[in-house]
């Protein structure tokens, strides 16, 4: 394997090998929660940055034979491209934004009265499920196999992290988490198609015109940052 491979593997490795299995709590027990997730944030840090750099070293080398394609895309892929990414970096944004208990140290807001409001009535993982529709979206416009190891990891990592919140929160507070549970939904939309839930677009319309401002800004700018057109 080469640098990517290897950086990219250590990066999945950290998020579902140590954080979403037994070994974090074994880690938090003998150094406590609040180190764990300063080494955590550090360690993601520098292979995050270990990732960007042998990525795009990679891209430089033509015979690389990561950059040969899986297939070639049709230009109509651009468009469904478009709007999937419009809606993750839409969700990813407003979840940010949005308070809630599954967001890192915000486990508390649990007990709130009414936990679940603005985009957490859509879903309760708003910010993970962006990643996996991001990364779903660029799949379907990059089908060489760096970006298809790149993308299709950072997808799953997303809705397996997802499930993981979940058995989390549940083991952390099982009462608390079967009421707040109740009313959302992993899957997008699930809890109101069902009937626990309903949109209230007040609670969350600045949050999401945020999110497309990210998408429009980084579309503009994606030339720049990338290399890459990204309307073309």
């Amino acid at each position: 394997m080469n640098a990517f491979a290897w950086a990219l593997a250590a990066f999945v490795l950290l998020h579902v090998g140590v954080s979403a299995t037994g070994l974090r709590a074994l880690i938090v027990t003998r150094t406590g929660e609040r180190v764990y997730r300063v080494l955590f944030s550090l360690a993601s840090i520098v292979l995050l940055g270990w990732l960007i750099y042998a990525y795009h070293d990679m891209r430089l080398d033509p015979f690389d034979p990561l950059n040969a394609p899986f297939w070639y895309p049709s230009a109509a892929l651009r468009y469904a491209t478009y709007v999937l990414v419009c809606l993750g970096l839409t969700l990813a944004v407003a979840g940010l934004l949005t308070p809630g208990p599954t967001l890192v140290g915000a486990e508390g807001l649990i007990n709130k009265p009414e936990p679940a409001r603005g985009v957490l009535r859509i879903t309760r993982h708003p910010f993970l499920w962006g990643v996996a529709l991001w990364a779903a979206g660029h799949l379907l416009a990059n089908s060489d196999r760096a970006n298809v190891m790149l993308f299709g990891a950072f997808g799953l990592m997303a809705l397996f992290g997802a499930r993981s919140i979940d058995r989390k929160g549940e083991a952390r507070d099982p009462e608390a988490w079967a009421r707040f549970a109740a009313v959302t939904s992993n899957t997008p939309f699930a809890a109101i198609v069902q009937g626990r839930n309903k949109v209230v677009l007040s609670e969350m319309w600045w949050r999401l015109l945020a999110g497309v401002a990210v998408f429009a800004l980084i579309g503009y700018f994606h030339r720049q940052i990338f290399g890459v057109a990204a309307f073309s």
